[in-house]
């Protein structure tokens, strides 16, 4: 996958000031407490976190332009778990998003009443129950076959049985998955609670991505737990990577990535993209990229400049009152023409952070 930065063995990925948290022997308690109390401390300094910007040629190397023989698993697998009954459109534009951001192959595994629909409306993706998801359809990542994991897009958690039915979800794609993952939407709650924690940690600590994208009001839920104040996103993103151990993408008119030990403000947003199920369009966009190699934070912040473009190149034609989230995927090829060239049609994003 020629232009594609490939996954590292290493944990380059991963924010170093929390390892050095997680790998220091102390026990898991002792672990949380150490993290809650040095990141929720009012003297908790970020003042060493590096402020990233992508140039436009920067971009334009990380898309993964497929190789000549490239065949749809060495172009990469995404599996994406969502798509409950309430919601099975939400597995549509997420899957669909994937295809047009390049996955060489998309499963979505779903509520058995949602796979009519998700099947009706993307037949070129495979569709399977989520109730007959098992311990060996979780294949690792390889080099030959990379792959990555999408849980949360239209899981319904307004429910008590939904509530419990998508963190079971989530807790099996978060602990089985030997691959990125990327936890998104109705999955997010299930990453406050201790199993959830313990089972980042875990990722964390073997060296495998995991990256949440939460809006504000999500990211604040997460924020509860350690008593973050959610005033300034940028900052939050860098305090919920550290604290989860992982890259998180606070979105918003403008949206933060951070691994935290860096953060990047991608200052690309349109009103364009304020619709239901845009949000499932960058999860998408964002898992297929992480399934064809590309980093963590690099796909974070490649897909969000992407899902921006397109945003816009839609309400250049539709007008940004007419805009839907089909929409959005429909434009995406604009988008990736636009970063493909090395530069923007659009306004370039730049540095805004104040910490």
């Amino acid at each position: 996958m020629s232009g594609a930065k490939r996954l590292a063995p290493e944990k380059g990925v991963l924010p170093v000031r929390a390892s050095r948290a997680h790998v220091s022997g102390e026990s898991a308690a002792q672990t949380d407490s150490t993290l809650r109390n040095s990141l929720a401390s009012p003297s908790f300094e970020l003042g060493s976190v590096r402020v990233r910007t992508y140039s436009s040629d920067e971009l334009a190397a990380l898309l993964p332009m497929p190789d000549f023989d490239a065949n749809k698993y060495s172009r990469g697998k995404l599996t994406i778990v969502g798509g409950s009954a309430a919601y099975p459109g939400a597995a549509c534009i997420a899957a669909a998003a994937s295809q047009r951001a390049g996955a060489g192959y998309t499963e979505v595994r779903c509520a058995p009443e949602a796979m009519p629909v998700i099947q009706a409306f993307r037949p070129s993706v495979v569709v399977r129950s989520w109730k007959e998801l098992a311990s060996e359809d979780f294949v690792a990542t390889s080099l030959r076959k990379p792959c990555a994991y999408v849980v949360g897009c239209g899981l319904d958690a307004s429910t008590k049985q939904g509530a419990a039915e998508a963190k079971e979800l989530v807790c099996a794609v978060v602990k089985q998955a030997h691959a990125p993952v990327l936890v998104d939407g109705g999955g997010l709650n299930a990453l406050a609670t201790r199993k959830g924690q313990r089972l980042l940690r875990r990722r964390f600590v073997n060296g495998w991505p995991t990256v949440i994208t939460p809006h504000m009001g999500e990211a604040a839920r997460l924020a509860k737990p350690f008593g973050f104040s959610t005033s300034d996103p940028g900052r939050l993103a860098c305090l919920l990577a550290l604290a989860y151990g992982v890259v998180a993408v606070v979105k918003g008119p403008n949206t933060y990535v951070s691994d935290g030990e860096m953060v990047t403000c991608i200052d690309e947003g349109t009103p364009a993209l304020a619709k239901a199920g845009t949000g499932d369009a960058l999860a998408g966009i964002l898992g297929a990229l992480l399934a064809q190699g590309l980093s963590a934070v690099d796909a974070a912040v490649l897909a969000t400049v992407l899902h921006a473009r397109a945003g816009k190149a839609a309400a250049q034609r539709l007008t940004d009152i007419g805009v839907a989230a089909e929409d959005v995927v429909e434009a995406l090829p604009d988008a990736i023409g636009s970063v493909a060239e090395g530069k923007s049609r659009f306004r370039r994003f730049g540095n805004k952070l104040h910490l």
